[in-house]
């Protein structure tokens, strides 16, 4: 498992990542399993996908999880680029009328979602019902559209919690089998 790693590309502005939501203690978890995980401090949306490619050395080796914006990111990112997998958790496929989203240029033309499913081995998503941010139905046409092994909840909101255990176990059973 030491050559594949996790990048985890948060939502906008979650400020110190390490610290907010379940990103550190993701990254703690896979790390001590021997997994290597980065997280950074993201740039302006706009250029995340360059600075996914160049700064986080995302590659054919390793899988992205995406949390919100971060989880458009990891798409867009995969349909130009090959990955291990993608773990998607409240993913849409609008900007939701949000100008921020607007501005990152993600939802400017159609998804390309066979040609994500051709640069990805897997993908994982995990949406809930209760998401305050994200309509089900959005979650729904990502998971239709990626064919995505779609995690429904109906108690778990934005998935914002300080743990994602759920989401270690998905991801840990992809990994010791890709």
């Amino acid at each position: 498992m030491s050559q594949k790693r996790v990048v985890i590309v948060p939502g906008n502005g979650d400020g110190d990542v390490e610290r907010s939501n379940w990103y550190g203690w993701l990254q703690n978890k896979l790390t001590e399993k021997d997994v290597e995980c980065v997280l950074k401090n993201m740039p302006d949306p706009g250029i995340w996908i360059p600075f996914m490619e160049k700064q986080l050395n995302c590659n054919s080796n390793t899988v992205i999880v995406g949390h919100s914006s971060g989880a458009q990111a990891a798409i867009r990112y995969a349909e130009n680029h090959c990955v291990l997998g993608l773990v998607l958790v409240s993913a849409c496929v609008t900007d939701l009328g949000d100008p921020n989203e607007k501005a990152s240029g993600y939802y400017n033309r159609p998804w390309e979602w066979e040609q994500i499913k051709h640069n990805t081995q897997w993908i994982i998503q995990f949406g809930s019902t209760d998401d305050p941010f994200i309509p089900f139905s959005e979650q729904k046409q990502v998971a239709e559209g990626t064919g995505a092994e779609f995690q429904q909840y109906s108690d778990k909101g934005h998935f914002m919690s300080m743990a994602f255990p759920e989401l270690l176990k998905k991801l840990m059973e992809k990994l010791q089998g890709s």
